[in-house]
């Protein structure tokens, strides 16, 4: 072991302590950052109703596509960062940031340019329904200015938590999520902007969570960020994608599920009781909540990657398995108290997003307890997906991250409602989780029973 392994503390503190050290911070970075668009529902779902609520469902799509592109340079850059430095190549190090840091800025500009410009094409293809589509309008074309900033906070964050500032990731994400919720209350509830008002809170706070990423990068600790770091370099890049591409496709996988499931959603929706808008507006709600307990174990994952990508880097594997069954463990304890406040509470979780009709409730309580039944499984899919990347076998964490979007609820989503109707869309979702965790545990038992990590150290 070399002498940077020896006095670098993902080498040799323990594995516990690493963990609570790296994923608390990362855990609740992420439960503010979900608070970004859980915030607009309350207030809007407060004060416009469930047609706001849809509204914002319709733009969610846009939201994942920036965060797809975060999470490819922000994961990316982060583990060759870290793989890197076990290794003991700083200079390297140092270049696979500002590429990364490079990379967010330019697309995130490209991707606020094409949506301001497409605005009203990108939003019917989202499947919003005509009732709607003036508030999805209203919303977008302001949150759209701050996509770049977005991108950048998201992904920065991810930056400055491989440098070994954990607390600083979730100080960031902290900023811009207290912020947005202090100006939604003023902007929505006491000036009455409405739809415009929720948006131009969530921008201010991500632009302002943005520039203390740009702060921090003046000030990185592990290595120095030189000019040069940023010049772009097409193996750096190369490189940082291929350990980013997993989170980014899962991103990507669930912006197209999203768009498929509104549409979806929206046919059935109009043959039913329901209509169109109700299905959209509570499963936009309903996603939403979900992705809090997503937040807990996609933090765990995140928290897990430095210390697994740093310990393989310097062939510790007993330390990289024993830190991916412990944050199995934790993932799963957290998934199953999920799933009985799921199926017990539906009604008062929904209510908290405003009031609607009997129908409103109903469909809102079906779909909840349905489409949520297997979220005691959930854990195993993120966390095994980050775990192959983190070790440098991105084509595994690609396959794996598709699993449960692509391979499974997508075409569930097209060919049970064809049978079941709009109870279709409900089923779709267990079946699809049930079937993904049974694929990734057999690649991951497959994995942990090669001869690195059997061997003692």
């Amino acid at each position: 072991m070399n002498t940077t392994n020896v006095n670098n503390p993902l080498g040799c503190d323990p594995i516990s302590k690493l963990l609570r050290q790296f994923a608390i911070p990362s855990i609740i970075a992420m439960l503010v950052s979900s608070l970004y668009n859980i915030v607009d529902q309350f207030f809007i779902g407060n004060s416009v109703g469930p047609l706001g609520n849809a509204a914002t469902n319709i733009a969610f799509p846009l939201n994942t596509s920036c965060v797809a592109i975060a999470l490819l340079f922000g994961i990316g850059g982060a583990s060759t960062f870290n793989l890197a430095m076990g290794r003991g190549d700083s200079k390297e190090a140092g270049n696979y940031i500002g590429n990364s840091v490079l990379a967010m800025a330019i697309l995130g500009v490209i991707v606020s340019v094409v949506t301001l410009l497409f605005l009203k094409p990108i939003l019917m293809f989202c499947g919003s329904p005509s009732d709607v589509l003036p508030y999805a309008m209203e919303y977008t074309k302001i949150t759209a200015f701050g996509f770049p900033f977005l991108i950048l906070s998201i992904g920065g964050g991810h930056l400055v938590r491989a440098d070994g500032s954990p607390k600083m990731t979730m100080a960031i994400n902290m900023i811009g999520a207290i912020v947005n919720t202090v100006l939604d209350a003023l902007f929505v509830f006491v000036l009455h902007l409405g739809m415009k008002g929720a948006a131009w809170a969530t921008v201010i706070g991500q632009v302002i969570a943005a520039l203390v990423v740009a702060w921090y990068l003046f000030h990185y600790k592990t290595v120095s960020l030189f000019r040069t770091c940023f010049y772009p370099q097409a193996s750096a890049i190369e490189k940082v994608v291929s350990l980013g591409a997993a989170p980014c496709f899962n991103q990507l996988a669930m912006m197209l599920v999203q768009i498929v499931m509104n549409k979806t959603l929206k046919y059935y929706g109009a043959q039913s009781i329901y209509g169109e808008s109700i299905p959209i507006a509570c499963s936009g709600i309903i996603a939403k909540v979900s992705m809090l307990v997503m937040a807990f174990i996609i933090g765990i994952s995140q928290g897990l990657q430095p210390i697994v990508s740093f310990n393989y880097g310097a062939k510790q594997y007993q330390r990289v398995k024993k830190a991916f069954v412990l944050a199995l463990v934790s993932g799963a304890v957290i998934c199953v108290i999920s799933f009985v406040a799921f199926q017990s509470f539906p009604r008062q979780i929904i209510s908290v997003f405003g009031e609607g009709s009997d129908l409103y409730f109903q469909f809102a309580e079906d779909f909840f307890r349905k489409f949520l039944f297997f979220i005691g499984l959930c854990f195993m899919q993120p966390i095994s997906a980050n775990f192959f990347t983190a070790i440098g076998k991105p084509k595994k964490g690609i396959f794996m991250s598709l699993t449960r979007q692509i391979i499974f609820l997508l075409p569930l989503l097209i060919i049970l409602p064809l049978f079941m109707g709009i109870d279709g869309v409900m089923y779709a979702g267990p079946v699809a989780d049930l079937a993904a965790t049974v694929v990734c545990t057999i690649l991951v038992i497959h994995e942990l029973q090669h001869p690195e990590f059997s061997r003692k150290e």
